[in-house]
């Protein structure tokens, strides 16, 4: 097993077992990682009042952001960056995985205009990335990455503040889980104050496929459906099909900036347990993806005073759960 700085997705995965009471060895088990990689990423991100993996996230890209930059031109930091890209390594993976090995910063911005720049001199490095053929837009276009594929796109900073308090249901949040280049995928829908889950397989990723998949999961519990805040994935580029099927407003986030979906974000790395990267999403059955819909929706989470996310949004929703407007999280 070798060493690999964390990425985001995995902060979300330790903080979801780390609320369920998994041990430090378990949480790296379950990963696949080191328990000291653990043991450093608490002792590193974790503050007084708990670990909280979009402030970790945070601490981390500062670290890096800080670090010292001269090491980037030596030829052998060149060399050791190509060698990961032809091991097809993505750049954040390779500027995670040097930071903590060398003790500088290498941003992935560099790598890909380290790609770029050698891709015009006649090199093959843009071939190693995994969506080879889309330019990294990080530098010149990060504020309107996704704008022009979703038509009509309200972004997140329209949305009302008292959704961030989680104090009734019915805000939800939406992103895909995908296999290599959106060739399958589960579109999955979280409920920002229980955490409830639902999820349809796409065995295409299309907007149409998406938008029907939503509102097909929206439509029968509709009533508690205010808001809706969406990655800016194409996929999602029938939104107001959506929108109005199920009387909602939908929001969109901002770019590169996931962390504003973090119900979400944590729920699909949840899933990446019973589905890994690579799965095939065309062979998995809508029995499968129920089944494992209803074990999440059934675990007892710790935010929710143990009670399971299926307790909390249909206990609120029927009214057989008297807590609407009252703090969950502990």
């Amino acid at each position: 097993m070798e060493y690999r700085q964390l990425t985001q997705t995995q902060r979300y995965q330790i903080h979801a077992r780390a609320e369920i009471g998994m041990s430090q060895r378990q949480i790296a088990k379950d990963l696949g990682i080191y328990n000291s990689t653990i043991s450093r990423e608490l002792r590193r991100n974790a503050t007084a009042d708990g670990y909280e993996p979009e402030l970790a996230q945070h601490r981390s890209d500062n670290r890096r952001r800080t670090a010292w930059k001269w090491t980037k031109r030596l030829p052998s930091m060149i060399n050791i960056v190509a060698k990961q890209l032809r091991e097809e390594w993505s750049p954040e993976q390779i500027s995670g995985f040097m930071a903590p090995l060398i003790d500088r910063g290498v941003s992935h911005q560099w790598i890909y205009a380290l790609i770029w720049d050698d891709k015009a001199r006649g090199g093959d490095l843009w071939r190693h990335l995994r969506q080879p053929k889309r330019r990294s837009k990080h530098r010149a276009h990060a504020k309107s990455a996704g704008l022009g594929k979703i038509p009509n796109r309200v972004g997140i900073e329209h949305r009302p503040a008292d959704v961030d308090d989680r104090l009734v249901i019915g805000h939800w949040e939406g992103d895909t889980v995908l296999k290599g280049h959106k060739q399958s995928g589960l579109v999955t829908l979280v409920e920002r104050r229980s955490g409830y889950l639902m999820a349809a397989r796409l065995p295409k990723i299309t907007s149409e496929l998406t938008e029907k998949a939503m509102i097909r999961l929206l439509k029968p519990r509709r009533g508690a459906v205010k808001s809706i805040t969406l990655d800016n994935g194409s996929e999602f580029a029938r939104h107001e099909e959506v929108a109005k099927a199920v009387s909602a407003s939908i929001y969109f986030c901002d770019a590169y900036c996931s962390g504003q979906r973090g119900t979400n974000e944590n729920t699909n790395g949840l899933i990446r347990q019973y589905f890994p990267k690579g799965t095939d999403f065309r062979q998995i059955t809508d029995a499968e993806v129920r089944r494992v819909v209803n074990k999440l929706n059934d675990r007892p989470r710790k935010r929710l005073g143990y009670r399971t996310p299926a307790q909390v949004f249909l206990g609120e929703y029927s009214g057989a759960l008297n807590t609407a407007g009252a703090a969950l999280i502990s």
